[in-house]
């Protein structure tokens, strides 16, 4: 599936793959020495699902036009690569984003025999994302041998956060296990300050990363300073299906009164917390604010959820000494203007002041003119970054710029 570099002498076609534990997000970039062209974006929603497809929007030609393929009984993988063939789109190399990298690992890598066999040790560090992410990558090199591979982790870009923002409050020997504070949606909060350019490094700025997994980020300068996620995605802000931070006491409380075994609360803080938990009603944040004047539980939820996000940020603002840009990112903070408007009238102290004819735009400035902290509405971009890193790594004689 090689071979696409033939279309110029600096470019190639990189394929992104994001296989998380219940989606595949799937992309495939021409790039080249300032050069940067989408040629496929799509996915899989709802793995597992009975008629689930793999859905993707092809770019070439003289406009977008989408194509999809039902899954049936092929993996996610096999029938991505199945589609590609179909559709005539070939690669020079392939990306993965990885949820989490541990400690050892804070930079984009080739994958080798060596790097799986480290990757596999880190599995009961990350027991619901690796395992796919890992599958995804022997499976590739199955079904196209020699086709080179890179890891790209979200974890990489908090490496660099101040060791006290690292560090958690526990037996000093547990730190040499791993047992510290990593961040993660650090490749969403990189193409975030990439695609500000000059603005993203400069200044103090926070951007909230709100979907199924939220989490905030503050940076001076474009250098990472603190995240509320820490040792693994189940901390900091309420999410979709997972609490955010708990009192370590309320977990020892359920284990030891033996309502749950060590699987089951696994489940609940993982599957079953969260928005969901909370409302009993949906996961969905659209679906809760739809519901919230007539249902007590939806209106709860979303309440919690804003409540967490205002406490996160202004926790995070602490941090920073100060805010000059807010940036709202993920699916609920790029498309719920009702959250946005909510989340920033409790930090209004701060500057926040939003335009409500702006913020009903999703996109762009939405703050007022003249406020003194610039709020905005940026789409992340995972796949872009994994495939950008991809092609430094195996291509770096014509990198991105």
């Amino acid at each position: 599936m090689s071979g696409a570099g033939a279309l110029h002498s600096d470019r190639r076609r990189i394929l992104s793959i994001d296989r998380g534990s219940s989606s595949l997000k799937i992309a495939v970039y021409e790039l080249g020495t300032a050069y940067e062209q989408p040629i496929l974006l799509g996915g899989v929603e709802e793995l597992g699902a009975p008629n689930a497809e793999l859905r993707v929007r092809d770019y070439r030609g003289s406009s977008p036009h989408d194509a999809r393929r039902p899954l049936g009984n092929a993996t996610p993988i096999a029938a991505l690569l199945a589609f590609l063939v179909e559709l005539g789109v070939s690669v020079d190399g392939v990306g993965h984003r990885l949820v989490y990298g541990g400690a050892a690992h804070e930079a984009p890598a080739r994958v080798t025999a060596d790097l799986m066999t480290s990757l596999a040790t880190l599995v009961p560090f990350d027991p619901l994302h690796l395992p796919d992410a890992l599958a995804a990558i022997r499976e590739v090199e199955a079904a196209l041998p020699g086709l080179a591979q890179v890891v790209c982790f979200d974890t990489a870009f908090h490496c660099r956060m101040p060791m006290v923002a690292q560090r958690l409050p526990l037996p000093r020997e547990l730190w040499s296990e791993g047992v510290r504070r990593y961040g993660f949606h650090g490749l969403s909060y990189e193409s975030i300050v990439r695609g500000l350019g000059d603005e993203g490094t400069r200044g103090m700025m926070i951007v909230a990363h709100l979907g199924s997994g939220a989490s905030a980020a503050a940076m001076r300068n474009g250098n990472p300073i603190d995240t509320t996620m820490g040792f693994s995605p189940l901390g900091g802000l309420m999410m979709s299906t997972r609490p955010g931070d708990l009192d370590p006491g309320v977990l020892l409380h359920l284990l030891g009164e033996g309502r749950y075994s060590l699987q089951e609360l696994n489940d609940v803080v993982t599957r079953h917390s969260g928005l969901l938990g909370v409302s009993q009603i949906s996961s969905d944040m659209k679906t809760l604010l739809a519901r919230r004047e007539a249902d007590v539980p939806a209106a709860e939820a979303v309440e919690l959820f804003v409540y967490q996000a205002k406490k996160h940020i202004g926790a995070l603002v602490a941090v920073l000494g100060g805010l000059d840009t807010l940036v709202f990112t993920g699916g609920i903070g790029e498309h719920s203007p009702a959250v946005r408007a909510e989340i920033a009238s409790g930090l209004a102290y701060f500057g926040v002041s939003l335009d409500p004819i702006r913020n009903a735009a999703d996109t762009g400035i939405i703050s007022v003119d003249g406020a003194r902290v610039i709020v905005r509405v940026i789409a992340a971009n995972e796949n872009l970054m994994v495939a950008r890193h991809t092609f430094t790594v195996l291509f770096a004689s014509s990198s991105v710029s």
